[in-house]
């Protein structure tokens, strides 16, 4: 995994074969990367290395995460639930996501006509985390699959691992695991999972 910025900017994350290739996402979005660094580092943040991408902090806080995808960049929020948003340009990055929001780009001017909203959203982030705000996540009203409690029965560390991620890391989880018909295939879903829940990360974490 590449632990330096810069050369995530030209090269990638480093997570995947096509790091410093021209197959790399980054390669896609030179231009639109570049501004979205430089409206993010003119807000004050401070930017560093972490899981291989580029990420933004006020005082040891996680605030904002700038990345690449194949089909766009993007300015994500750590908190972004929490930002006003009146025009609804914010997305969840998945579909059970209680905290995180993001910003999607494909085009450089895209990135430029908002540039003002972009850098509000950033110093409001700045004091939700000044004032201590935190997003109140919703329990996860899905039972535990029988096949994941067995796991858990087993794996006294699984078992901790699972109960220390956060609500919504959970429930993504139990959605995913649950969803199959056969217990077979729940079972195999659940082992396939088993690394990432005891590196405490979630379901989709993988693919930051």
């Amino acid at each position: 995994m590449n632990t330096n910025v810069d050369t995530y900017f030209s090269d990638g994350c480093g997570r995947c074969s096509f790091y410093g290739t021209p197959q790399c996402k980054v390669r896609n979005w030179p231009k639109e990367l570049a501004q979205l660094r430089r409206i993010v580092l003119e807000t004050g943040l401070m930017e560093e290395s972490k899981w291989g991408v580029p990420c933004y902090t006020f005082q040891g806080k996680n605030i904002a995460i700038v990345s690449a995808f194949k089909e766009y960049c993007a300015l994500s929020f750590f908190k972004g639930s929490l930002l006003q948003d009146t025009h609804g340009l914010l997305d969840k990055p998945g579909e059970h996501t209680q905290s995180a929001r993001l910003i999607k780009f494909t085009h450089l001017k895209e990135v430029l006509d908002i540039e003002a909203t972009l850098k509000a959203w950033i110093y409001e982030a700045i004091e939700v985390e000044k004032a201590g705000l935190e997003v109140i996540f919703e329990e996860n009203p899905e039972p535990i699959p029988e096949e994941l409690q067995l796991k858990m029965n087993e794996n006294s560390d699984l078992k901790a691992a699972f109960e220390a991620l956060t609500p919504g890391r959970k429930r993504g989880y139990i959605l995913h695991f649950s969803a199959p018909k056969q217990s077979k295939t729940r079972v195999s879903r659940i082992e396939k999972c088993i690394p990432q829940i005891l590196d405490g990360r979630g379901l989709n974490d993988r693919y930051q």
